[in-house]
């Protein structure tokens, strides 16, 4: 990384004098036309920026074409602003040409020339966290005592992280770069970024040595007995020489294998805090998500300023990991969120809307998931210009998988519009779901087709008896049937009849209308929709439906619907063939094999 020369900020009376320090505080990347990069902190406003020191500039641009009164950057409201102050050529941001502008993090600060500087501006905010601007100053004494360059040098290289943390990078890049920034502090010879599964089970995401190199994961084997002696004390282990260690550490076969001499482990969490009086590395425990390992075979000393240093850059890789883990988090559940969103429009569109007017029957239906999509559904299609097929069904289960079957089994019952005997289509469903008994799931279905003579023939598999309201009684005459399809291999499926009167009602419903609970998990049960539907021979469909839907909600008092609800209201209406004696019919329903 090509460093530039150590700026001064320098005040003289003749300018504005500082304010005191805004509530956020701000880092400038400075890029030279030669390929340089340098960092300066923002630590007073207005901070003045244009050609040589003489005019007080704290950020001094060695360029003939720039102002010496060239630009300055305030703050107001907590927020920066950057001012034309008379750069000759104009002040540019991202490109456009401004006079006032209020600066975000990654913004580009130009001078209208372009082969000379650009300044990017990075603004953290305070917090009650320790923020890297925040930690510089409570550091900034000590870079003044350590009279060696390599202070500085690290200094600036943790003022490259800071940046990438605002960057638009990938976040395997950040995590790189602040791998190497590591390895460059501790001098060590390689370094890990381990990283927790969903199990808790560590594994190497990144590994690199000194001078930025990748390494092949598999070609590392770092010392677990270290790593486990800082899981377990929940705090980085930082070894200058392994020959003065703990007799553990300096026994360890792969330290032994290896020949290490110094270690460092910091175990990262979701949340870190420091006491402003003690090392960064007293780290209050969050959610575990890794490690950062780093090792050498050469003995390592570590000043306080190398701790510190180094004990940030491990804040913001856990900082930036914990982030990414929340975003990859919440990509998953916005796509889990559109598929659902896809499906239940599905769903939705295949129930029947508008329900056609047929000349023999009237019906009325509704559909409630309790979950987005749901397990119920019903139908009404004619089979011929004589018949009209209708039912209701319900899925073991609740969700996506109860959803697919279906639609699956929607898809099947619609062969019954080009004549195939209903009997044989349940028997070939129950095998089908049966053969593939993974699925996991059944289905209880009842199934009825219509004449214009009110002749229904119906198959009930293993769904509750649909109601009859006949002369304002409603009674359960369906109890006779076989097993929910996709149950049981060897269930037989055949049809039963039943001779309907003009104004005969059947109320058909999932048990999520009769299992519903109230807060004490009482269920509404039979008896109370019984009770509803008695009396209600005069009504309308519609009105039934809802003086239904309104018993049902009044009973549960607020309760969370723990179930699909659905309901198939059919009135077999009189009409002049209905009318009609029909000799032949049986007038009460026939044994189900």
């Amino acid at each position: 990384m090509a460093k530039g020369p150590p700026v001064r900020a320098t005040i003289t009376p003749e300018r504005d004098m500082p304010e005191a320090l805004p509530i956020s505080e701000a880092v400038l990347e400075v890029h030279s036309n030669d390929g340089g990069k340098r960092y300066v902190r923002v630590t007073q406003t207005p901070f003045f920026i244009g050609r040589g020191a003489e005019t007080g500039n704290h950020l001094q641009l060695n360029d003939r074409r720039i102002s010496r009164n060239c630009a300055a950057i305030v703050s107001e409201a907590n927020k920066f602003y950057v001012e034309d102050r008379g750069q000759r050529r104009g002040l540019f941001v991202n490109g456009e040409k401004v006079e006032s502008r209020e600066l975000q993090a990654g913004d580009v600060i130009s001078f209208g020339l372009e082969d000379s500087y650009e300044v990017i501006f990075q603004s953290s905010e305070r917090s009650g966290d320790e923020s890297i601007p925040m930690f510089l100053t409570r550091i900034e004494h000590m870079t003044k005592t350590d009279q060696s360059s390599g202070g500085l040098n690290k200094l600036n290289l943790l003022l490259e992280a800071t940046t990438l943390l605002h960057s638009q990078l990938p976040l395997d890049s950040v995590l790189g770069k602040m791998l190497d920034h590591a390895i460059s502090v501790t001098n060590a010879d390689r370094g890990l970024l381990l990283e927790t599964d969903h199990s808790g089970k560590l594994s190497v995401r990144l590994a690199r040595k000194n001078g930025g190199m990748r390494l092949p994961p598999e070609s590392l084997s770092p010392s677990q007995t270290a790593i486990q002696m800082a899981l377990k004390q929940q705090s980085a282990v930082i070894t200058e020489d392994l020959a003065q260690a703990e007799m553990n550490l300096q026994e360890a076969q792969s330290i032994v294998a290896q020949g290490l001499r110094s270690v460092v482990v910091i175990p990262l969490y979701s949340v870190t805090r420091a006491n402003s009086d003690e090392s960064l590395m007293d780290i209050s425990r969050g959610q575990f998500l890794g490690v950062v390992y780093l090792d050498s075979r050469r003995p390592a000393a570590f000043s306080k300023l190398d701790r510190q240093i180094l004990d940030a850059l491990a804040a913001d890789a856990a900082g930036t990991l914990d982030n990414a883990r929340l975003v990859e988090r919440e990509r998953e559940r916005q796509r889990l969120e559109a598929e659902i969103n896809i499906a239940r429009d599905i769903q939705q569109a295949l129930l029947p809307r508008g329900f056609k007017d047929y000349a023999h029957l009237d019906v009325s239906g509704c559909n409630f998931p309790c979950l987005s999509v749901g397990g119920d559904y019903f139908d009404v299609f004619p089979i011929d210009d004589d018949r009209t097929a209708f039912l209701i069904a319900d899925v073991s289960g609740k969700g996506l998988g109860a959803a697919l079957l279906t639609t699956m089994l929607q898809g099947a019952l619609s062969g019954l519009t080009i004549g195939v005997d209903p009997a044989r289509v349940f028997n070939h469903i129950n095998r089908f779901l049966c053969d593939h008994a993974e699925v996991g799931r059944y289905a209880t279905m009842f199934f009825g087709v219509m004449d214009a003579k009110g002749h229904l023939e119906f198959i009930n598999a293993g769904h509750p008896s649909p109601y009859l309201i006949r002369h304002g009684k409603a009674e359960t005459p369906f109890t006779e049937g076989s097993y929910p399809v996709g149950l049981v291999p060897e269930a037989e499926y055949t049809a039963a009849c039943l001779k309907l009167e003009p104004g005969d009602t059947l109320v058909l419903f999932s048990d999520g209308v009769t299992e519903a609970m109230d807060p004490e998990d009482e269920m509404f049960g039979m008896k109370r929709l019984e009770e509803v539907l008695n009396d209600k021979s005069d009504v309308t469909l519609e009105h039934l439906q809802k003086c239904i839907l309104e018993s049902v909600e009044n009973f549960v008092r607020g309760a969370r619907q723990a179930d699909d609800l659905t309901m198939l209201l059919v009135r077999f209406q009189a009409t002049a063939q209905s009318a009609t004696p029909d000799t032949d019919a049986p007038s009460t329903s026939s044994a189900v094999a």
